[in-house]
């Protein structure tokens, strides 16, 4: 059968695998009721009938079966988990509503529910395996137009090219601006034609995809693209021009029957990430900071804590909270000090910190160079004003003055106790927009997995002090 055209076949290829997931989902039932000797009943034939039917229905429904190429393994992974969630909780109600579950072993459920989405996974990585083989010999390829070559249009053309097991071939462009002699070597890829070629293209050549990467100010010729070329055989997609408007985190929403392009970062899992682990550490290092609370307050019978104006999400003022380490009348101090010395004054405008700071006192520059003054700051996060990992607190003169076309994406987010500046270079650069860069940087590619891997890296520079002040 491999040796026809996968194309062709891929209709009875889903309808196989969505048996097969179906059997797999009914033999590792029987299997467990075989290994735990749990005695075969009619129960168990009805609840074998009724998962296949369930299955059947919900796999189509979350459609496991659509093209996930190009899409990530643990994205279908979440779909399966959906997808077994409903058959798990109708079978439930099943149970309840006819008062049926003491027929069934609990050990035996509980261990089918929680495995068979991962042998439905592990079977679709073994067929995606297959599928890639094939694709390597030539077999089973999608061909691919990209309509716009510009910055986007060539930048979904690398993405496609960078994730060869998708088995996606991009033929060329459609643009009507860019020459078909400077293409090639701008591109890499041909220009097939004009944006009005499409159609009769698409009529005389087998297209899979076409991929519209046009500008949103060019609503009339996708528009056109959309009302002749979809009865043409190829699948249409829409890649938004969102990057125009600076943010990568950008969604796309429904308001009733109205879509909406929605700018401010998902940060839920943030939020619930910030109060478990800020709990955490606040319950672990509660003598630490009582401790430290008492060393301050000793040193001159000051404040324990400073309170300083910070920036955080659209724009709003927060009190930033420290250990106390410069002397109390610091603030009038400064004036002194930079009306006295105009290198200070110099390094003061360009950064808001002093490199040698004489205000700071001897337990204050040891709370420095651990970082242990910001400690208090969990609270901050406790109280949904920062976040564990985020952007550098600033400042409003700092928003106006340096961050410019970046201050939108500065406030879209909480800022962090830590982040890439932080961890990479804290006072080591005095190139402020460099600290921008990072900032942006972290805004645009924030993940779970970045945040806990700066926690590490901030863990290891508590202890090397390399960078603090």
């Amino acid at each position: 059968m491999m040796s026809l055209n996968l194309r062709e076949q891929s209709s009875f290829i889903t309808k196989l695998l969505n048996l097969v997931d179906c059997a797999i989902v009914c033999v590792f039932l029987w299997a467990l009721v075989t290994w735990y000797r749990v005695p075969w009943s009619y129960f168990y034939t009805d609840l074998i009938w009724l998962s296949f039917g369930l299955s059947i229905v919900s796999f189509q429904y979350f459609q496991l079966y659509r093209s996930w190429r190009g899409w990530k393994f643990y994205m279908e992974f979440f779909v399966i988990v959906k997808a077994w969630s409903v058959v798990v909780g109708i079978l439930l109600f099943y149970f309840f509503v006819f008062k049926i579950s003491h027929a069934y072993s609990r050990l035996v459920f509980l261990i089918w529910s929680i495995g068979t989405p991962v042998l439905l996974f592990a079977a679709h990585v073994i067929a995606r395996k297959v599928l890639r083989y094939f694709r390597s010999k030539g077999k089973n390829i999608r061909r691919a137009i990209v309509v716009g070559a510009g910055e986007v249009g060539v930048n979904l053309a690398k993405e496609v090219e960078a994730t060869p097991w998708a088995g996606i071939e991009v033929l060329g462009f459609f643009d009507d601006k860019i020459a078909p002699e400077e293409a090639e070597a701008r591109l890499g890829k041909p220009i097939i034609g004009n944006i009005a070629d499409i159609r009769d293209f698409l009529l005389t050549n087998t297209i899979d995809y076409v991929y519209i990467a046009l500008p949103m100010r060019a609503e009339k010729k996708i528009f056109a693209i959309l009302r002749e070329c979809r009865s043409l055989g190829a699948r249409i997609y829409l890649v938004p021009d969102i990057y125009v408007y600076g943010l990568h985190h950008a969604e796309i929403q429904s308001l009733g029957n109205t879509i909406i392009l929605n700018f401010n970062p998902n940060t839920e899992w943030k939020r619930s990430f910030d109060l478990l682990f800020s709990s955490l550490v606040l319950l672990c290092i509660a003598p630490l900071l009582l401790l430290i609370g008492g060393l301050v307050k000793f040193q001159d019978g000051g404040p324990v804590f400073y309170k300083h104006r910070r920036i955080t999400a659209t724009g709003r003022e927060f009190g930033c909270l420290k250990f106390r380490s410069m002397v109390v009348n610091a603030e009038e101090q400064l004036e002194g000090i930079l009306a006295e010395n105009s290198d200070k004054q110099r390094e003061w405008a360009g950064t808001y910190k002093l490199k040698n700071d004489p205000r700071v006192t001897r337990l204050g520059r040891f709370l420095r160079k651990t970082s242990l003054d910001e400690l208090p700051q969990f609270f901050n996060v406790l109280r949904g004003d920062m976040s564990v990992v985020g952007a550098r607190p600033i400042v409003g003169q700092e928003l106006t003055d340096f961050y410019k076309d970046s201050a939108g994406r500065y406030c879209s987010m909480k800022p962090g106790i830590t982040g890439p500046w932080q961890v990479e270079k804290r006072s080591d650069t005095t190139d402020y927009d460099e600290r921008v860069d990072m900032d942006d940087w972290y805004i645009l590619n924030y993940s779970l997995w970045t945040d806990i891997k700066i926690i590490a890296k901030t863990v290891k520079r508590v202890f090397d002090g390399k960078g603090a002040v």
